[in-house]
């Protein structure tokens, strides 16, 4: 199975923006232990990253008949973004949501995602370990 791990808005400034929220290590680091479990459990991962809407949408829309899911951390366009919201409905691949803070115990605009809705599920609160228990979920 091979899974693209898609990363929004900020998250290339993780380890350095609010350490305190998002945690020390940065995503390259996040990356390649999402890597190396998801290697120990037979499958591929891809990574991919922009801070640009447009860019994010056809990065879903180009995983149809390549990935068997994507894993989004969409950052602050998790609240807004009507345009991911539509990619993610017009494709097939099953997408899982994931934060790696609590979005529910913070500010309340970060309360609520208009992408929950279309996805498979959402995983929030658990750090870099989000990403590791989305993957396992496409493998249960």
């Amino acid at each position: 199975m091979k899974f693209l791990i898609l990363n929004g808005v900020n998250l290339n400034l993780t380890g350095r923006r609010e350490p305190d929220v998002y945690g020390a290590r940065t995503l390259e680091a996040i990356n390649r232990e999402i890597a190396a479990f998801a290697k120990s459990r037979g499958c591929e991962v891809a990574f991919y990253q922009s801070n640009i809407e447009g860019e994010l949408c056809a990065a879903i829309q180009s995983a149809e008949g390549i990935f068997d899911g994507i894993i989004l951390n969409a950052g602050a366009y998790t609240h807004y973004s009507i345009a991911l919201r539509d990619a993610i409905s017009a494709v097939t691949v099953p997408v899982v949501e994931v934060h790696m803070s609590n979005v529910q115990a913070r500010e309340e605009f970060r309360k609520n995602s208009v992408l929950t809705g279309v996805c498979r599920g959402e995983i929030l609160g658990f750090g870099k370990n989000s990403y590791i228990l989305a993957l396992e979920s496409f493998l249960l």
